[in-house]
């Protein structure tokens, strides 16, 4: 009666996670959303770029929109990978994962949905301010432009801070190379300073690889793109995953 009842737990048991498919799936939306971001960046520069955004918004409301979107896309891929690292990371220091979902699941996404959210709505603005409605459409436009500013440097700080959870879990854990690991963790220090300089001369600064911030920003967005390839090709290290499951 023992031996069928154990027999009928293991049948009912949900299968053990392959592990190799989690690592290949946390790659893909690692690229997913670096090529998403990139895309909304160049598809939305003509807009947000323009002197006068209203009067571009209001010309070429699609474009806008279309980064918009395009934001949505880069940022719910992005949250997940916390979340499929979740079950290997909780076995190190389940504190330390649930803060990787936090900063870079849950707030990270909410500030993604914010930062289109002020997209979508600078494009309604401009349609306005393109039909003749009143100059008071201006300083909408001019707030929203900041408010913008302000989600990014804030969106900056909260991947930067889940960035070096993530990297210490990742060095920790050994399922990635540590030398993978410790660029990860360093960058994301470097990411960090960024959006603190910004803060403090948010009109002057622009967090952009183009710019004065980019040797701050660089060093974590080509890591990202290596460890994405890495674990698509390779995996998560065997010896890693053993110690993490013993």
């Amino acid at each position: 009666m023992t031996t069928f009842a154990t027999e009928e737990l293991k049948l009912s048991a949900p299968p053990t996670p392959t592990y190799r498919a989690i690592a290949v799936l946390v790659g893909v939306f690692f690229i997913i959303g670096t090529v998403a971001g990139v895309a909304s960046g160049l598809v939305g520069d003509g807009v947000l770029g323009a002197t006068d955004v209203l009067a571009a918004a209001a010309a070429d409301e699609t474009s806008l929109i279309a980064a918009a979107l395009l934001v949505l896309v880069m940022g719910f891929p992005l949250a997940m990978i916390p979340i499929l690292l979740y079950p290997l990371f909780r076995r190190h220091n389940q504190i330390l994962a649930m803060g990787a979902v936090l900063f870079r699941g849950v707030l990270e996404a909410v500030a993604y949905v914010g930062l289109a959210v002020l997209m979508f709505l600078t494009a309604t603005v401009g349609r306005q301010y393109g039909a003749g409605a009143d100059s008071q459409f201006e300083v909408w436009g001019a707030t929203l432009l900041e408010a913008m500013d302000w989600v990014e440097v804030v969106l900056a700080i909260v991947f930067s801070l889940g960035a070096m959870m993530l990297g210490w879990l990742f060095f920790r854990t050994r399922i990635i190379p540590r030398w993978l690991a410790l660029w990860g963790l360093i960058g994301a220090a470097f990411y960090f300073v960024a959006p603190l300089i910004v803060m403090f001369d948010i009109k002057g600064l622009e967090l952009s690889l183009g710019t004065s911030m980019g040797w701050l920003l660089g060093p974590l967005a080509i890591q990202e793109m290596v460890f994405a390839v890495w674990v698509i090709v390779k995996g998560f290290e065997r010896e890693g995953v053993r110690e993490l499951m013993s």
